[in-house]
This record gives C-alpha cells, sequence and structure tokens, in this order.
C-alpha cells in the first residue's frame, strides 16, 4: 500500500508534527516538554482532553516562520514516503503570528518556500487551507479570515474551522466564512465528530460548505446521510483519528463503509498522524482488511479525493495524471 499514490485533504500541520521534531526544538528552546512523551518516545495522552493538553504542549515550541517552514519539509518528506501526491493542511494565522495580517505573510512565505522545495524534490504538492479555531470564539475568526482573503491564490486555496465543537453554532462564524468565500476560497468545515448530526447540517446550511472535516456522526441521521448524499458534500474521513481517541471502538465499528454505501463522498486522510500512530499507508491497509476494499475502491478514493480538492485546474489535471499513471 506504501507505493500507491494518495490524496490527503484533511491534515493538521503543527498535528503532523512528529515528536523526534518537537522534541528536537524543544532541545534548542530549552524548553522542557517531557511530561507529553512515554517511554518509546512516542506521544502520551489520556482521552481526548489530555490529547488537547499534549498537543498543545508539543506546538508551543513551533514558534517563528523558520520553525513553520522546518516543520513543512519534515512532513511533506514523510508523507512523499507513503506516497502522497497531494496534500492539503490547516494551517491557522492564530498559530502564525496572532492574526497579523504582516507576521502571517512572513510565515507564509516560509511554508511556501518549504513546500516548493519538497515539489521539487519529491514530486509532493501542498497547498494551504487558513483555519480559525472555533473554541476562540466568532470574533477571532475574524483575524484569521481576512488574513485568509488577503492572500487567497495557488497556495492558500480554501478556508475552514477547528478546534471544540461544542463551542458556539456554526452559523456564529458566518461572517468569517462569507469573507474568505468572496475571496474567492473553497469551504470546508470541521462538523460531526464530537458534535452530532445537527453539527453536520449546521455547517452545510449556514456556512454553505462543501467539505466537511470527519462529518462521521452523519450516520446517526439517515435523513441527512441522504441530503448529504444527493448534495454531493464531501466528507473528510479520518477513521484512525476517530478510533484512537475513542469515537468508535474499533475499525469494524467505524461507519465509513456504510456512509459510502448509501453514496456519500468520502475521502481518507489522518488528522493529525503521529498523535495517532497512523500514516496514510496504515489508513489504507486497515480500509482493505477490514471491508475488504480492493485496488478499484482505492483507484476510485483517490479520485474523488483529487476531484474534491481545492486546488486550481491545472494542478488537479496533473494529480489526476498521477492517479491514472498508477492504475494502468
Amino acid at each position: 500500500m506504501r507505493g500507491v499514490p494518495k490524496v490527503e485533504l484533511h491534515l493538521h500541520l503543527e498535528g503532523a508534527a512528529p515528536p523526534g521534531f518537537v522534541r528536537s526544538l524543544a532541545a534548542e528552546k530549552r524548553v522542557d516538554l517531557s511530561g507529553i512523551f512515554d517511554e518509546s518516545g512516542s506521544y502520551a495522552y489520556d482521552g481526548f482532553v489530555d490529547f488537547l493538553r499534549v498537543y498543545e504542549a508539543a506546538t508551543s515550541v513551533i514558534e517563528t516562520p523558520e520553525d513553520y517552514g522546518r516543520l513543512v519539509r519534515t512532513v511533506l518528506e514523510e508523507l512523499a514516503y507513503h506516497g502522497v501526491v497531494y496534500a492539503e493542511t490547516f494551517v491557522s494565522p492564530d498559530f502564525c503570528g496572532g492574526g497579523d495580517l504582516a507576521a502571517w505573510r512572513e510565515y507564509l512565505a516560509s511554508m511556501q518556500e518549504a513546500a516548493a522545495a519538497a515539489e521539487a524534490t519529491d514530486g509532493i504538492v501542498l497547498r494551504g487551507v487558513v483555519t480559525p479555531i472555533r473554541h476562540f470564539g466568532p470574533e477571532r475568526a475574524k483575524a484569521p479570515a481576512l488574513c485568509a482573503a488577503e492572500t487567497a491564490g495557488d497556495w492558500i486555496v480554501g478556508f475552514g474551522m477547528g478546534g471544540n465543537e461544542a463551542v458556539g453554532n456554526p452559523g456564529d462564524f458566518a461572517w468569517a466564512f462569507d469573507c474568505a468565500r468572496e475571496a474567492g476560497l473553497r469551504l470546508t468545515c470541521h462538523a460531526g465528530e464530537w458534535g452530532g448530526p445537527d453539527s453536520v447540517r449546521g455547517a452545510v446550511d449556514d456556512l454553505r460548505v462543501e467539505r466537511i472535516g470527519h462529518g462521521v456522526r452523519a450516520i446517526e441521521d439517515l435523513a441527512l446521510v441522504g441530503d448529504l448524499a444527493e448534495r454531493g458534500i464531501v466528507l473528510e474521513v479520518c477513521p484512525g483519528s476517530n478510533i484512537a481517541l475513542g469515537l468508535y471502538p474499533d475499525w469494524a465499528a467505524h461507519p465509513i463503509e456504510r456512509l459510502r454505501s448509501r453514496g456519500v463522498k468520502v475521502t481518507v486522510s489522518t488528522d493529525d498522524p503521529p498523535f495517532f500512530h497512523t500514516t496514510m499507508t496504515r489508513e489504507f491497509e486497515r480500509l482493505a482488511d477490514t471491508f475488504g476494499w480492493d485496488t478499484d475502491d482505492f483507484a476510485a478514493l483517490n479520485r474523488l479525493a483529487a476531484e474534491a480538492a481545492f486546488c486550481d485546474a491545472e494542478t488537479r489535471k496533473t494529480i489526476l495524471k498521477k492517479l491514472e499513471a498508477a492504475d494502468v
């Protein structure tokens, strides 16, 4: 499975930082992060709330534009090793300059430079999706939206929202999403992970997104499932993440196959891979083992992901050619 070309649409940049990368930065900055690793050197947490604590501690040492450039290079090397030919990553001006546009441009330039170098070396293409943090509130979401609108283009291709789904309603963030939409950015939103089916419906109806991050709890409302299928809303499903955080007890219980069989457009991603001990290779292997997905299933999955990507038409054409060449 490692050699199969893959398209990944749901990846948090900071969440993709390998533990070794974070430990190295912490040592350089003389920051003690020993409490967030286990004896093997992996991230250690107990449940979702503790995961957030460890995540925030790990990302606290990724501070400067140079840090983010190094992170992009490290992450893309790992993704390319696992056959990823195109990826979209969530990036937040809240973490990259505190929402200040001038500072955001510096971070963005460093990330773009690193992405271009990886593309030249390994052929992997990366694009950015700007995300405000939901639990920071609707007012704080405006600055990232403006940063996204001002830097929309070939590299910043989308706008979404991450964070705690229990805070507020999707419609509270309509201003930020309208701002991004008017700038020509494509829209996604985390929903239907820790929030139930209503969170998915709210994101679709109130924010008018075309993709949903996770969205798996839509399965609890079959009328909603039918609506998603009819409207062609794409779900960015991250099975390994859902299982690692206890949303589902095991792969057999995960609803990705049930959603797919009912006509919902599903894609597969890793979310925060080192935290969940996963890779795109592992996700594909477990889907094959659990649901019997074969070569044709994975080819269709990748084509769907490429069609759902927020990149420009020429980039999409290039990615599809890579996928088609692997199918021959």
